[in-house]
């Protein structure tokens, strides 16, 4: 499935049009689990955008790697890095 995402995230960036159908949406809560009271136990992100967010954050990631755009010291948005080993580090 994440390649022909992929392939239309493409598109729609090279096109810079979102497709009209994504412009009018009609959100259903999805249960997660824990108390069906509580509204933080319930997903109103489609799995499409989910995937696509995915995508972006991989790009995204491998570029500022690949580039060495981070700092050293940068903990977050980090493989194998957090914001606990960075108040270890500061420590």
């Amino acid at each position: 499935m994440i390649p022909y995402l992929q392939r239309l995230l493409d598109i729609i960036i090279n096109n810079d049009s979102l497709p009209c159908d994504w412009r009018r949406v009609t959100v259903f809560p999805v249960y997660k689990s824990g108390d069906r009271s509580l509204v933080t136990n319930y997903n109103l992100t489609s799995i499409v955008c989910k995937q696509m967010e995915h995508i972006i954050a991989s790009y995204l990631r491998q570029a500022w790697d690949k580039n060495d755009w981070l700092y050293g010291g940068q903990h977050g948005f980090r493989s194998g890095y957090s914001c606990e080993s960075q108040v270890i580090t500061v420590y």
